[in-house]
């Protein structure tokens, strides 16, 4: 965590997956918005720069895997976005639309915002449910024939969609589009802060929600700033060899 201040955001996080939960602690975006400077980042979400860089400094330096994904091999990436953060959000969205529904037919007449909660939440299932199909039937496939023809040394094939460039926009809008239907649960839920006297289940729904919205912010940082960039350069060096 040397030269923060030549660093963005997104690239500290590449660099140390442990990074997020402190940036995450002090509501600052490391996915989509990850691409400006600790400076500007402090700036952005009020937050103190001398305290933020000492948290940073002092972050668990540990050889984990979990600090290596920028070294993984792009095939061996994607696999691991589908096992863990696929299915996780698989696992979970039937989980979350059952606890959306029970807790505002309970709670709604009180708390009218668990209303549009559960409508959000359905919005977002639904979304994620068409993007991850994609990543996995198109995107995924493609950046795993881009690796095999490096190693193999042999020619890319033309794709239907023309450069990876192009579904590479379309995950990217797309995991603003959740992205941003995740912060407007947040910012409803009081960041998934239950009222005084509720129930469990009301508890254990906005609990599922914040440990949803983790999730999503590790799958979408190691996408938008790991595997997509890579998969454009991977591109680029076997178009060029072509």
């Amino acid at each position: 965590m040397e030269n923060l201040q030549s660093k963005t955001v997104a690239e500290m996080v590449t660099e140390n997956i442990k990074t997020a939960h402190i940036f995450k602690k002090h509501g600052i975006d490391f996915c989509c918005g990850g691409g400006i400077s600790l400076h500007k980042a402090c700036e952005k979400y009020n937050v103190d720069y001398n305290l933020l860089t000492q948290e940073l400094l002092n972050v668990d330096q540990t050889n984990s895997r979990a600090t290596n994904y920028n070294r993984w091999e792009l095939d061996f990436l994607t696999d691991h976005i589908i096992n863990v953060h696929h299915s996780y959000v698989e696992e979970n969205i039937p989980l979350l639309l059952q606890y959306s529904a029970r807790v505002a037919q309970v709670h709604g007449s009180h708390y009218t915002e668990l209303l549009e909660i559960k409508e959000l939440v359905k919005e977002v299932a639904g979304e994620l449910s068409a993007h991850l199909k994609k990543e996995e039937l198109i995107l995924f496939p493609f950046i795993k024939q881009m690796v095999r023809a490096k190693k193999e040394n042999t020619q890319l094939p033309v794709a239907h969609f023309g450069s990876v460039d192009n579904p590479i926009k379309m995950m990217e809008t797309e995991h603003e589009d959740a992205g941003e239907l995740l912060r407007r649960i947040a910012k409803l839920s009081n960041n998934y802060t239950p009222p005084q006297g509720a129930c469990n289940t009301y508890k254990a729904y906005y609990a599922k929600l914040e440990e949803f919205e983790q999730d999503l912010h590790q799958h979408v940082h190691l996408e938008n700033n790991i595997l997509f960039p890579k998969s454009l350069l991977l591109e680029k060096e076997l178009r060029s060899n072509q």
